[in-house]
């Protein structure tokens, strides 16, 4: 469901990784390495917001590179501050999500959040929100069609206990069907989705 090969970004002479590999079908894999060792960049160019300097995704089988809309429409993504669309509401973003993915936003997706408390927030905009009642409304995303691949940078940021455990609840569900792959900085988010862990030098950077 999820694959790369052989991933490379560099920011002029700063060689952020290189030679990074990867496969996986269903399942739950968190990212846990240093501040500042490229985990949302990486994540960036799994979900097709960040271009590689070298090396090749697939989404579903879909190659990021040569069928991007294909590779696309399988994948949900949550990035770090949820703050794509400042001007739009909730309501609007999750019809807008729907709307790409061909589909409406059906009942599991209001009851998700319903669960994540967001019925205060759905006609806000995006400005107007914290960073929690963002990362909320994204996670509520991930359930709008049915992707097979969900990226997601930190969705424990920002997040109370009681949106922390739908959260959990969530990736568990998710995974059953999907490749979740998610970084993190919170070993007992990490233990409770149980969620394997990797690092670059697992994914093959020296």
């Amino acid at each position: 469901m999820l694959r790369f090969e052989n991933l490379g970004k560099r920011y002029d002479s700063r060689i952020i990784f290189q030679g990074l590999n990867y496969a996986s079908g269903a399942g739950c894999v968190a990212l846990c390495d240093e501040n500042g060792s490229g985990k949302s960049t990486l994540l960036g160019i799994l979900a097709g917001s960040v271009e590689a300097d070298e090396g090749e995704v697939w989404l579903d089988g879909h190659s990021l590179r040569t069928a991007p809309l294909e590779a696309k429409s399988s994948l949900a993504y949550v990035p770090d501050d949820c703050m794509a669309y400042p001007f739009q509401t909730g309501r609007a973003f999750l019809e807008f999500v729907a709307s790409a993915k061909k589909t409406i936003v059906d009942d599991r997706t209001l009851d998700l959040a319903d669960r994540f408390g967001l019925a205060p927030h759905m006609d806000k905009r995006f400005e107007q929100m914290s960073l929690g009642t963002r990362k909320k409304l994204f996670l509520t995303a991930t359930t709008v069609g049915k992707p097979t691949v969900v990226i997601a940078d930190e969705p424990g940021n920002g997040l109370d206990a009681p949106a922390r455990a739908v959260l959990i609840d969530l990736f568990k569900t998710l995974a059953t069907g999907a490749a979740v792959f998610f970084s993190s900085h919170d070993l007992a988010l990490v233990r409770a989705c149980g969620a394997k862990t990797t690092t670059f030098a697992d994914l093959g950077f020296r």
